[in-house]
């Protein structure tokens, strides 16, 4: 459970339950990357008046011609370079799956699994067959004092909060050098809490879906229809349940409301009705005498439930998420029942992604380092890595300059927002150390059993790290990954290799639009580290206040600035933007153009030949600079997939990550010499950072 991680931008999904089956045609591994410049003209709308709507004017072109793909539930700028990533991965991956020979102990594991994952006669043959063990034990509970054996079990084969609650391991918030036990909420199937629980008709309709593919999934093991849909809607009355029991996104984002300490008879406490010490041995922690509750409330509901319901509705339940969780490795039929209600109900996806995406995506999930040292081997140059270095130090002086000029903060803080900053670690690249999968057994003929040892791997390493020293060093993306993040226990920034291709870092591009785009990216992972979450972590990644009164009140009523702009925004019908949940990444988007334009004003302090170039495609400097930032952003969207990323997305659609900032940059009215009262130039601008 890592709940304070800050993403820069949105994750696709991702792993065994994006998995389906169909092959489309004529595709072919890459050998190289397709190259994307960091401005592209071909993307923008000169039609579009740049003064009322930059997001048109920057990605009108290329809205117009990337339709969503019909294997996507949304297509991106960041999708389109995930994929190309990808397709060069498939070569990599279908060369080692095929020429055994000369193969390191690492290759052999991703060559193994790719090769088990892509071998669909042998996944259809072994039908539901990996289900069997898991299916028998829960069978066997005779009553619910099997339950905590049964569930470690689980827990440790899959890893996935969707069994009744989540069971981690995590940096203690109050001493960022300790990791600790962490019990988290969960329990439910769908993407939400709020799915549960919204009266509207697209809900109560996705809710009847829901009970429906239950109910389905059911009858694939083998239950008749009417043992089906009372089986369906006993799962969806206890996940209803959890799920009025539990935080809603925003209250999470609080990690005040996430801090709740106890020592093993505090956590007996909470749930009299489960025997943890049976749950923690069968776990291979049987010591264990700290641990942080998130959701107090959530445990003593799963214990009102355990106390109310009977073994048979526990087994029921288990047993429906013991096939979610593993449809998508099992034969055609359990596949597609998990595609046709996760992906086309859930997120208007109209076919199942190709059989080589989905495994290449498998193997970054579970062997993503092994697979990333072939990945930078290849494609992240030590140039490259320099280049991208200088930038970031640019930024973070570009933030110190900016937290001294701040009239609003006092003295005594900014020492501290100084100690913070000059704390943060940078992480370029790929880890310094590459992962030992020496204990992960994969084999070439058994996919699903592949997926399940990876699981238990990833448990028991995290499970591990509980009483040890901290490794700092450790990332939580793997190297191939088009994204970057900032850690605020860890205090450090993150930018896989990538996310440093073109065209979001251009090295042939002038500088403009790569400060734009890669610095104003830089600038928005240091700016989580002073958000209205990352603010409440010190220089050590303690969970501790060092602001003065009068400071965080200041820090509030700027803030609340964009809470209230964003909150007019449309998402997708009448939806607006939960601007409470979106808030850190909007104020990271915001600081981070701030702070991606002072850094570039520096380089051009000292070259000042481009500060004065001509125009370049029609664009001036500080213009290029604007769409270079803008067009990171260039995306379409289904609006399925929207709906259900206004419950759970803390981030802004990106045309409003686009024009919500531009709004309120003065450099960006000059630029294009916008007049007071046009769309894109706000009557009161925000501004915290």
């Amino acid at each position: 459970m890592r709940p304070l991680i800050r993403f820069a931008f949105f994750l696709s999904i991702a792993g065994v339950t994006a998995l389906a089956l169909a092959q489309a045609p004529a595709e072919r591994p890459a050998t190289s990357f397709p190259y994307t410049p960091g401005l592209d003209v071909t993307s923008m709308d000169r039609n579009a008046d740049p003064c009322v709507d930059f997001y048109q004017y920057a990605c009108g072109g290329w809205m117009k011609n990337n339709p969503v793909p019909a294997d996507q539930a949304r297509w991106s700028v960041y999708s389109k370079l995930t994929q190309d990533n990808q397709r060069y991965l498939w070569g990599i991956l279908d060369s080692l799956a095929t020429k055994h020979d000369g193969r390191n102990v690492a290759q052999q594991k991703i060559g193994d699994y790719f090769a088990a994952c892509m071998d669909e006669k042998a996944i259809a043959q072994r039908g539901a067959a990996p289900l069997a063990p898991y299916l028998a034990r829960i069978g066997a509970m005779r009553s619910m004092r099997d339950l905590p054996r049964v569930l470690a079990h689980l827990h440790g084969d899959f890893g996935d909060d969707a069994f009744l609650f989540g069971f981690d391991a995590s940096q203690d918030f109050k001493d960022a050098t300790r990791v600790i036990a962490f019990a988290s909420g969960g329990g439910i199937g769908l993407p939400d809490r709020d799915s549960y629980l919204k009266d509207d008709p697209k809900s109560v309709d996705l809710r009847s879906n829901y009970v429906a593919h239950i109910a389905q999934t059911f009858v694939l093991l083998g239950e008749s229809g009417s043992q089906a849909a009372a089986h369906a809607a006993k799962v969806m009355e206890i996940e209803t349940a959890l799920a009025r029991a539990s935080l809603s996104r925003v209250d999470k984002r609080d990690p005040y409301k996430l801090l709740h300490k106890v020592n093993a008879k505090g956590l007996q406490a909470l749930t009299p009705g489960f025997d943890w010490h049976t749950y923690l041995t069968e776990l291979g922690q049987p010591r264990l005498n700290s641990f942080n509750v998130t959701e107090p409330a959530y445990f003593k509901e799963v214990s009102r439930l355990l106390a109310s319901e009977d073994v048979a509705a526990v087994q029921t339940y288990l047993r429906w998420h013991v096939a979610r969780h593993l449809s998508p490795a099992l034969a055609p039929d359990f596949d597609q029942a998990h595609f046709d209600f996760f992906s086309k109900t859930l997120r208007g996806v109209e076919q199942q992604p190709p059989r080589w995406k989905r495994c290449v995506q498998q193997v970054d999930q579970q062997l993503g380092e092994a697979l990333g040292q072939e990945f930078v081997s290849r494609a992240f140059s030590p140039a490259l890595k320099a280049k991208s270095l200088h930038m970031t130090r640019q930024v973070e002086d570009a933030m110190a300059k900016d937290i001294d000029a701040l009239d609003w903060m006092s003295t005594d803080t900014k020492k501290r927002a100084q100690q913070k900053l000059k704390a943060i670690v940078n992480k370029i690249g790929y880890p310094d150390q590459w992962r030992d999968y020496s204990a992960y057994t994969v084999t070439a003929d058994d996919y699903a059993g592949n997926v399940v040892r990876g699981n238990r791997f990833e448990v028991k390493r995290h499970l591990a790290k509980i009483g040890k020293p901290l490794d700092r060093s450790e990332w939580g993306m793997t190297p191939p990954t088009v994204n970057a993040y900032f850690n605020p226990q860890m205090n450090d920034i993150n930018f896989p290799a990538g996310v440093l291709q073109p065209p979001l870092f251009d090295p042939k591009m002038d500088d403009a639009p790569n400060y734009g785009n890669t610095g104003g990216t830089i600038g928005h992972e240091l700016t989580h580290a002073f958000d209205d979450e990352g603010r409440q972590f010190d220089a050590n990644g303690n969970l501790k206040d060092w602001w003065t009164k009068k400071d965080a009140k200041a820090f509030e009523e700027r803030a609340q600035c964009i809470v209230d702009q964003y909150a007019q925004y449309t998402v997708v019908d009448d939806i607006k933007i939960n601007s409470k949940l979106t808030l850190g990444e909007d104020v990271a988007d915001l600081g981070g153009l701030i702070l991606g334009w002072m850094a570039w004003q520096t380089e051009m302090a000292s070259m000042p030949q481009q500060a004065t170039a001509a125009l370049r495609d029609g664009l001036t400097p500080e213009q290029r600079f604007f769409v270079g930032n803008a067009q990171w952003a260039c995306e379409n969207d289904r609006p399925e997939n929207l709906r259900v990323k206004a419950l759970t997305d803390p981030h802004s659609p990106g045309k409003f990550r686009v024009n919500g900032l531009v709004v309120n940059m003065p450099q960006f009215q000059k630029a294009f010499m916008c007049k007071a009262g046009q769309p894109m130039v706000a009557e009161k601008r925000c501004r915290v950072w």
